[in-house]
Parts: C-alpha cells; structure tokens; sequence
C-alpha cells in the first residue's frame, strides 16, 4: 500500500514595490482567513519588511501603525542625505528595528530570507544569517532614495534590481510550490506623463498625491539647503526629479519582474493592481491593503484547488 503523499512546503514571495508593498499585508490576511499558512517566506524590498514582521507574528501590530501614518509622519522620517541616497532611512529603520522584528533570523518560527543587490558585483545577495531588521535594511535600499548598506564588506542596496519577486529564493529554501506577489504589473507610464507648457487655469496640485510629492520636495529641498546646496529651478517643460525617478524605478521593476517570472514561474501568482499609488505614499495603507485583499481573493478557488491535488503543480 503506497503512503499518502506529504502535505507540499508553500512559499510566499513577497515583491518589491515601495509604498505598494502594504498590499502584501491584505493578501497575508486573505490568505490566513482561507486557512493558507506558508512555510517560507521570501521578499525583496518592502516585501522583506512585511514578510519579517508576518513570520515574527508581528503582522497585527505592523498594520495598526501602517493604518496610522499620516503625510507628515512619513515625511518625518526622511533624513535628506546626498551621500549615496537622497534619502538615508536611518529614521525608519530604527522605528522599525524597536517596534517589531529585531532578532537572529535563525531564531524566526519560519524559514525566512531577503533579497538585496551587491552594488559593484551586480550579483544577487540572499540574506539568511544575521540580524532581521539589518537585513530589511539592505533590501529595501532603492538606489538614488535610500543610502546602500555595508555588510560584511559589500555595499548592498535594493533587491528589486536583480530579483523583484523572489520566487527562485523560495524555491531554493525547499518550496514545493510557491505563491508569489507582484506589485509591479501595471506600473508603466504612470508617473511620467506628458505635462502642458502653461499650468491650467484654476487651482492646481490638489490631489492627496500632489500634495505629498511637493511635501518631499520641500523637505530634500530644505535639507539640500542646509547642507549648502541651492538647487536650480526647473524648466516647465522638464519632468520634475521626483518624477524621472519614479519613473525610471518602475519601468526597470516591470522589466525585471517579467523576465525572472517568466524564466522562473510561481504557481499561483496576485498581481495588485496599485499603478494609483505613488513609490512614496507610505500614508495611503488602507488603499494598498485592501486592493492586495482583493487580489489574493480572486485567485483563492485556484488556490484552493490546487492545494487539495486536483491541478498538478
């Protein structure tokens, strides 16, 4: 008589997408509430941070403050820097490492690793030893915004530059099949469009993601100044700095995304569609958590059946 096959390892690859990424929390919520517990647990970027926080049973308390944040909290959090980043991330990440996850990744109840970007190899880093919120640090570490990190002798920043959705780590952590989150499906052309050369008639900049963007500018502004540096006006007809990076920043994600996903397929894949989001609106979760909600709802009867055999993985 031939034994019952074993119940399969899942994985949980959590993509890279900045502020989008508080959407992982919403598919993390779907996917608990239909009994789906994974037994890894991979990310890259701010699915690294999410993932950390979920594996560490941290996941309530990180959405009570994500719900919580405020335009002028995130703000605040941003130390202008122009060595490496204009942003340094020191401020966030010490809120982080004594608020949640701050222990050996060893130590963590799942099997847990994150993605970062060795700067001058261009090699892919799989961090799985060491200190969690130190790991977090290096992934999320998006070039020209946030400041690269050294560890153990490598400047490390972002991982989304090599491995957006790290569904190869999670295989190689021993997933039989892995549920991956794409953040970046829809992104193209979202931020960069074309502008007119005369600003329109009637109020301008109302928007809650006008408003935030020209709060950042005036704070790297401002920083800018006391470090000594008075920045040039811009000409009307250029694309503004917050605008080119943006940009730049999701059509390489999009890029990426695409050719690892299709060289290294997950099984079931939730692709939020969040192109509303800005790469720095931190503030909006409850827009972000509930369209990841939603995602990981669509997919959950094939989720379903493929977990109880009837689909061959």
């Amino acid at each position: 008589m031939q034994n019952p096959p074993s119940e399969p390892r899942i994985g949980l690859a959590l993509g890279s997408g900045s502020a989008r990424g508080w959407a992982h929390i919403g598919v993390l919520r779907a996917l608990h509430e239909a009994g789906i517990r994974p037994n890894i647990v991979c990310g890259t970027s701010i699915g690294a941070l999410v993932g950390a926080a979920y594996v560490d049973g941290d996941l309530d308390r990180l959405e009570e403050w994500v719900r919580g944040l405020t335009l002028q909290t995130v703000v605040g959090f941003m130390d202008v820097s122009l060595n490496g980043g204009l942003i340094k991330g020191e401020r966030l990440i010490d809120f982080f490492r004594s608020e949640f996850v701050d222990r050996p990744i060893a130590e963590l109840p799942l099997p847990f690793a994150a993605v970062a970007t060795d700067l001058y190899s261009g090699r892919e880093v799989w961090l799985q030893q060491g200190g969690v919120t130190d790991a977090v640090r290096a992934s999320i570490a998006l070039p020209g915004l946030f400041t690269p990190v050294l560890r153990e002798g490598r400047w490390l920043v972002d991982g989304g530059l090599v491995n957006p959705v790290p569904v190869s780590l999670c295989r190689a952590l021993g997933a039989d099949w892995v549920i991956a989150v794409d953040l970046n499906a829809d992104l193209v052309g979202r931020h960069l469009k074309p502008k007119p050369v005369s600003p329109p008639q009637g109020p301008a900049r109302n928007t809650d993601e006008d408003r935030f963007t020209d709060s950042v500018m005036a704070h790297i502004q401002a920083g800018m100044s006391q470090l000594g540096i008075t920045p040039r006006g811009k000409r009307e007809t250029q694309p503004a700095l917050m605008d080119v990076l943006t940009s730049s920043i999701n059509i390489m994600q999009v890029r990426i995304t695409r050719s690892r996903l299709a060289g290294e397929p997950a099984d079931v894949l939730i692709a939020p569609r969040l192109a509303e989001l800005g790469l720095l609106e931190f503030h909006r979760a409850a827009t972000a958590i509930g369209t990841g909600r939603r995602a990981a709802e669509q997919v959950l009867p094939y989720l379903r059946e493929l977990l109880d055999g009837h689909v061959p993985g």
